[in-house]
């Protein structure tokens, strides 16, 4: 937790009754998380993005559930900085990309470019942007992506290098002498997000050794995940019916000297989430940010 912040005061207060459909969870919240467990064999754990080759499982390790508090952040949003918590809070974004999030063309020509701006009018020391993919999921049955309810960081320190070197490899070597970082922007297409809300870890809750690489293994190529270990010293938390103006930035990655270099993150559901709740839509746009 960042050093100025307050823990948002615990409460059993519901606004508004759990029987309607239009109710929005808030609060901190008693809920279930998913963890790493290390291979049995011993194996370095590997996952496959797409389909196994023959005779291969997708994973090689397993996972176990704890029930863990979430707390909310909301109205203490300010609380909670990249360099300190390696999460913060934007809001008032506003965006003319097409609200349906359909058109891949629209999304880089129209949503991009506010990405990049954002990133460099908030993310202090922020020179370059370079945005290397996006992954939109949805709730309903047969989307490419939904939630994913498992706690993970999306890249580690050697993947971020990889990154860099992949991407733009006629300056990977001058750029890799100054500070990168990886930062997702995530933010909903349907809120307030009702169900699955996105949790959050602050990185000076969390040990290195929480954190377990994963090979991530591609068609053509293989780069690394960090899977986590449960730990009850870790703080996690969550921004209630967060809004379609509303960004959250995520910072992956970070070679620089900051107590906040990385944050896992995970969808949960919430037991709170009323019947017949719309199901939770959203955007991740994955940067790598120099300077």
């Amino acid at each position: 937790m960042s050093a100025t912040a307050t823990e948002p005061a615990a409460t059993t207060t519901l606004h508004g009754s759990n029987q309607d459909a239009n109710y929005i969870p808030r609060g901190p919240v008693e809920a279930v998380l998913t963890y790493f467990v290390p291979p049995a064999d011993g194996a370095a754990p590997f996952n496959y993005v797409e389909k196994p080759p023959p005779g291969k499982p997708p994973h090689n390790y397993g996972t176990a559930d704890h029930n863990v508090t979430i707390n909310d952040i909301r109205g203490h949003e300010t609380e909670y900085s990249l360099d300190q918590d390696a999460f913060e809070v934007l809001q008032n974004i506003p965006s003319a990309a097409d609200p349906a999030f359909t058109d891949d063309e629209n999304i880089q020509s129209v949503y991009y470019p506010e990405v990049e701006k954002v990133i460099l009018e908030n993310v202090p020391g922020a020179k370059r942007v370079f945005i290397f993919d996006h992954t939109i999921r949805r709730s309903h049955p047969g989307a490419a992506r939904g939630p994913v309810t498992r706690t993970h960081i999306d890249q580690t320190v050697t993947s971020a290098a990889l990154r860099v070197k992949h991407h733009l490899p006629d300056e990977a070597e001058e750029l890799l002498k100054g500070r990168y970082r990886i930062i997702n922007v995530w933010r909903p297409l349907n809120g307030p997000v009702q169900a699955k809300p996105l949790a959050f870890a602050s990185s000076v809750s969390v040990r290195d050794e929480d954190l377990v690489p994963v090979e991530h293994r591609y068609p053509t190529r293989t780069g690394e995940t960090a899977s986590v270990k449960f730990n009850e010293e870790q703080k996690w938390y969550y921004l209630s019916g967060m809004l379609n103006d509303e960004r959250l930035l995520l910072k992956c990655s970070d070679s620089g000297d900051v107590p906040g270099k990385r944050v896992p993150h995970s969808a949960f559901v919430d037991p709170r989430t009323p019947p017949g709740a719309r199901g939770r839509e959203s955007i991740e746009v994955r940067t790598l940010v120099f300077g």
